[in-house]
């Protein structure tokens, strides 16, 4: 069984150490796994129900999609003012809409995430976990990685060539897919 995962970061920056965790769950993915970075979450407008309509704006509507052909998410997240970043609020806002209809409900989700502080972002990722559990999503408390000091601990290695780092990374991709085997089988 093929498992495809989406994965969005809440971080714009460039040099996001969130971003480049990311990329090293789409590079160390293991076999049988596609993980997916999704770009496009600074292109969507905050949510406004005004505005979700049948003719969404696209970027939302893109997003949509994206989630609903993942069989499930990763989010990651970094820590600002102790709380996830609007921009992944946001993305999280458009994939529970419409009402009833969201497009990560059910679907096997972590967060993961680095921050600069010495708890990892630890704030933000509960408040995603909360969020996308509200949002419909199939929560994974229980899977967790927060790294702290990031801004020491990735001065010189990309979190990709960092061998304790990818370890977290494949079990926690690991598991999502035996959460999706074990959901394509009940």
């Amino acid at each position: 069984m093929s498992v495809r995962i989406l994965a969005l970061v809440g971080s714009l920056r460039s040099g996001s150490h969130n971003r480049q965790l990311a990329e090293a769950a789409v590079r160390h993915a293991p076999e049988g796994t596609t993980v997916e970075l999704y770009e496009g979450l600074a292109d969507i407008p905050f949510y406004n129900e005004d505005i979700d309509t049948d003719s969404a704006p696209a970027s939302a509507v893109r997003l949509r999609e994206a989630a609903g052909r993942a069989d499930a998410l990763i989010l990651f997240t970094p820590e600002y003012n102790g709380t996830m970043p609007a921009v992944l609020k946001n993305g999280i806002d458009w994939l529970s809409r419409p009402y009833g209809q969201s497009a990560v409900s059910g679907k096997p989700t972590a967060v993961v995430g680095t921050a600069f502080g010495q708890y990892g972002g630890a704030w933000a990722q509960e408040e995603a976990r909360k969020a996308a559990g509200i949002a419909g999503a199939g929560v994974l408390a229980d899977l967790k990685l927060t790294i702290p000091n990031a801004v020491a601990r990735f001065a010189e290695t990309h979190p990709a060539d960092d061998g304790e780092i990818t370890g977290q990374l494949v079990e926690i991709i690991h598991r999502i897919s035996g959460q999706v085997a074990s959901a394509a089988a009940a």
